[in-house]
């Protein structure tokens, strides 16, 4: 490639990555939670639609559903609008229940005569089946047909379901699902007042709506968390999806067991152009929730925190590949696998899971880990502080407690809470544009020079008046006021997660697309609505 044409390139790439950036400002109302619905009795379909992704393509796809309203929803019915539980969607409804219940699903069979079968498989959980026909690994519902799945809730955490009858198509075509068994009982550290409510509750400094599905995710002291977010990995390869819908036209009326009446449709080779979070590929997966644009495709993955939270990553693989996932700004510390906690072989009341630079996917199996960011090792003061401004909000306290953080009584309803102290009222800058001499620790570039790559918000300083408290109100570094830093608006800072395998970060070879999202760190002046 030329040099001209390669700097074009470039220059075309930073434009797309600003997209992603803007993308992410606009989608700020758009948050994950877990959204989900409740048993323990659940009425579930399998049946065929079409899956919108990024280039404008529609695919054939089969996923399950309900066919009845659920018995409820959590954590908020005002998180799923309109029908509530699509009667298909990819990935499938998200059953929420409770350790220690005795869970009873019913699956319909509408999937097109030609499927054949199909059925579910429960991993990890002791299934007594009724009412289908014999199959390879489970009972099966017959074209038109049911059967029914029985097992006990035993053991707490996120799990996978997934059809077990040729599951290298029906998987494919999207019939999968996520678990999600809350613990019986929370430790009383996960609901100490002391330590929950800076977050949620009068104490704080902006008290908001708790969406969590439970204040732990185990039975165990170390498993607290204060925010979570459901990420399901798959991939589809269009050929496949295309062959299964030429064969299910061309079978249209054929009666069951007949010659000729099943599908043949090929899984190998197997060349994925799509990459899905949730069933979405950025960046659709940044949008709301249940929105009206992916009537099958409900979940997104937007994920916001405050710093200083403990945020659940609940991750399952379900595709056929590994996808190494990597989750900027920190490591993740893994709790657990398919529901079974990582303890230390010499003290069961510690953990010993890994903490991941990505956190691979591996096909079939389930991962609970916890994310937070806190600042800590940034060199300045992220809230802008200003001892020798005449903004109050600028001279904030921030007392250390044994690990150095901002995490005391006094800042319960502190916009700092979990500050890192060490770096309490330190500037980035003292003049404009990075001058280093001017008593800054770093050189920031001319934030006028679009090229530099523009700081999510306008400002290196989280809180929508931060810029202004950090350098008054002549001396804004970088410019604020404009659509990305509105000064009553949000502004934080963004990390993009993202596949770390290059193709993934495409949707059908285009970049940007695939598997990304942006994890939005906010100021707590700025309330995160997680009912979109």
């Amino acid at each position: 490639m030329r040099p001209m044409n390669m700097k074009n390139v470039l220059l075309k790439t930073r434009l797309l990555l600003a997209a992603i950036v803007a993308v992410a400002s606009l989608s700020a109302t758009a948050h994950a939670a877990a959204p989900g619905i409740t048993g323990p009795n659940f009425t579930l379909t399998a049946q065929p639609a079409y899956l919108t992704q990024p280039d404008g393509q529609a695919i054939y796809s089969w996923g399950y559903g309900c066919t009845r309203t659920p018995a409820g929803f959590k954590p908020s019915a005002t998180l799923m609008p309109g029908t509530a539980c699509p009667t298909m969607q990819v990935p499938g409804p998200t059953l929420i229940v409770t350790q220690g219940q005795s869970v009873s699903i019913t699956l319909t069979n509408q999937l097109p005569t030609a499927a054949g079968n199909t059925s579910i498989l429960f991993p990890g959980f002791n299934v007594t089946p009724a009412g289908g026909v014999a199959g390879l690994l489970t009972e099966e519902a017959i074209p038109g047909g049911t059967v029914t799945y029985n097992f006990v809730a035993s053991t707490p955490g996120t799990h996978s379901y997934y059809s077990g009858t040729q599951s290298d198509l029906q998987i494919e075509m999207g019939l999968y699902g996520a678990i999600i068994v809350v613990p019986s009982s929370a430790p009383a550290v996960c609901t100490s007042p002391a330590i929950r409510s800076n977050l949620y509750g009068a104490a704080g400094a902006n008290p908001e709506t708790d969406f969590r599905l439970a204040t732990a995710a185990y039975n165990h002291a170390k498993t607290c968390y204060d925010r979570e977010y459901l990420f399901q990995f798959a991939e589809m390869d269009p050929n496949i999806h295309n062959q299964a819908l030429a064969q299910v036209t061309a079978r249209t009326g054929c009666v069951t067991g007949a010659p000729g009446c099943s599908l043949e449709v090929p899984t190998e080779p197997y060349h994925p152009a799509y990459f899905l979070i949730n069933g979405r590929s950025m960046p659709d997966d940044m949008d709301a929730n249940y929105s009206p644009m992916y009537p099958h495709q409900p979940y997104n993955g937007n994920p916001h925190m405050h710093p200083g939270e403990n945020v659940l990553l609940r991750i399952i693989g379900q595709g056929r590949w590994q996808h190494p996932f990597h989750e900027h700004a920190n490591h993740v510390r893994i709790l657990a696998r398919d529901g079974n906690l990582i303890l230390s072989s010499t003290d069961p009341t510690s953990l010993a899971g890994p903490a991941l630079f990505t956190t691979t996917t591996t096909p079939g199996v389930a991962m609970d880990g916890i994310f937070y960011y806190t600042g800590r090792g940034l060199n300045w003061d992220m809230y802008g502080h200003n001892p020798a401004s005449t903004d109050t909000s600028a001279k904030l306290t921030c007392t250390p407690d044994a690990n150095g953080y901002n995490t005391g009584p006094a800042a319960y309803s502190a916009i700092n809470y979990f500050e890192w102290c060490q770096d309490h009222n330190k500037p980035l800058q003292a003049a404009p544009f990075g001058d280093v001499a001017g008593g800054g620790p770093v050189t920031l570039p001319d934030a006028n020079i679009f090229t530099n790559g523009a700081w999510y918000g306008g400002s290196p300083y989280l809180g929508p008046d931060a810029t202004v408290r950090a350098t008054g109100p002549t001396g804004v570094t970088p410019p604020s006021g404009t659509i990305a830093n509105s000064p009553g608006g949000e502004a934080g800072f963004a990390f993009m997660w993202h596949s770390h395998n290059e193709r993934e970060i495409t949707t059908n070879n285009a970049f940007p697309g695939g598997m990304m999202m942006m994890m939005l760190i906010d100021s707590r002046e700025f309330t995160i609505d997680e009912s979109n």
